[in-house]
């Protein structure tokens, strides 16, 4: 692999992690409402949740679309589905900060199965290694999971950031409900997005 195959790898690796979506808009409410802590747990299942479904996707891609070529489009469904879910309990939340309480809040776990049903963590794998690395040689595949790795940990970390400097503005539960009800929409648009 030629330097500059490494540096656009990582650069794509760095917009698909970094740009809004599901994963991040939920990084940034669990961290305002939760703190840090649970937000980087949370981002932490979520790295490796989409590091597992790239080495998935990596290794079984074209097996995958032959044999099952409807299978894109389920996930695409299930994961908007669910995703719909997370904006609804988003906006029904009720703005109450509860810092010792976390058990509402984003777990390591639900990091890792959010990414397995993720549209835009499908798209982001199988444009990535169907762009970068077509052949799909097993070597390849992992150099580029190797490089997505810290990236997106470390981009969903900016959003857990962003979140703990936004929870220090909505100390209110009225602002918190707002703040949740505003990203609830956004996420719930992020998927509608996805199917235009």
């Amino acid at each position: 692999m030629t330097v500059s195959l490494l540096v656009s790898m990582s650069l794509f690796a760095l917009a698909a992690s970094l740009s809004p979506g599901p994963v991040n808009i939920l990084s940034l409410s669990g961290s305002a409402r939760y703190g840090l802590k649970v937000g980087l747990v949370f981002v932490t299942g979520a790295t490796f949740g989409f590091i597992a479904l790239f080495l998935f996707i990596g290794f079984s891609l074209h097996y995958l679309n032959l044999v099952l070529p409807w299978i894109t489009q389920a996930i695409q469904w299930l994961g908007i589905c669910f995703l719909i879910y997370l904006s609804y309990q988003l906006f029904m939340d009720n703005g109450e900060l509860q810092v010792n309480n976390n058990g509402h809040a984003p777990s390591f776990i639900t990091g890792t199965v959010m990414q397995w049903l993720n549209p835009k963590a499908w798209l982001a794998s199988m444009s990535g290694i169907s762009a970068y690395i077509p052949q799909t040689k097993p070597n390849e595949v992992l150099v580029f999971a190797g490089i997505y790795l810290p990236i997106c940990w470390l981009s969903l970390a900016i959003w857990v950031g962003v979140g703990i400097v936004v929870g220090q503005y909505f100390q209110s539960h009225q602002k918190m409900r707002f703040m949740n009800k505003t990203l609830a929409l956004l996420l719930a648009g992020s998927c509608f997005m996805l199917l235009v």
